[in-house]
């Protein structure tokens, strides 16, 4: 049996105009998508630029008591720079959420990635965030840090037992060692709980090439390194 399909040209009059409308509606929403996606990562790459050299120059502003103080308490990083950590020493209190921290790194991978507090949406777009409730960066505990897999974290992918890892905040410059590698399941939270040990865990999601939401966590830990 044959089937005579009608061409565009064929079609009522009348239903040129919407088909016309639909073409330039697809068009235009491929154009803003495309524009929002460019928007995403011209402020995730201008924001990491701008806190790595406002939390460069703070480290100057401390100077050598940096490399001098390497054990916690600690306090986090000011939005300010100097005249806001005077005034956080002089009122301690939990950093407000999207607040840098500080900044973690792994040299044999490649990453290198201002931390903010907390884990929500439009701080882990910007960077990598400290897990509210867990010890903050360079506290004695299980500080814990999160971030997207098909961003800053997508390197976790290459994280060998042993890799070095060295998180440097205003308070001092701590490293530490990765002893660990898992995949776990989301509810698995047990990876969070503090056993009183200098220990860092980075959490991503898995599988890494997954497209749409991933069904399970890999984990990082690392137990720092003294001296």
């Amino acid at each position: 049996m044959h089937f005579r399909t009608e061409s565009p040209r064929s079609y009522p009059a009348r239903a040129r105009p919407f088909l016309r409308a639909g073409r330039y509606l697809f068009l235009l929403t491929g154009i803003l998508a495309l524009g929002y996606v460019g928007f995403v990562l011209l402020d995730t790459t201008l924001y990491q630029a701008y806190e790595t050299w406002r939390f460069q120059q703070a480290l100057k502003d401390k100077g050598p008591s940096i490399a001098a103080s390497q054990q916690p308490p600690l306090a986090p990083l000011s939005p300010v720079l100097r005249a806001a950590d005077h005034a956080q020493a002089a009122s301690p209190g939990p950093p407000g959420r999207g607040s840098p921290l500080g900044r973690l790194e792994i040299s044999r991978i490649g990453l290198a990635v201002m931390i903010m507090e907390g884990t929500d949406g439009k701080t882990l777009r910007r960077a990598v965030g400290h897990v509210r409730g867990t010890p903050l960066p360079g506290e004695q505990g299980n500080v814990a840090i999160a971030g997207h897999r098909d961003t800053f974290f997508r390197a976790l992918r290459h994280i060998r037992q042993d890799d070095e890892i060295t998180l440097t905040t205003l308070s001092g410059s701590y490293r530490y060692r990765v002893d660990a590698i898992q995949v776990v399941e989301p509810e698995d939270t047990e990876v969070l709980d503090d056993s009183g040990e200098a220990i860092l865990t980075l959490v991503t999601c898995y599988p890494f090439y997954l497209v749409g939401p991933a069904p399970k966590r890999f984990v990082v830990r690392a137990h720092r390194i003294p001296g």
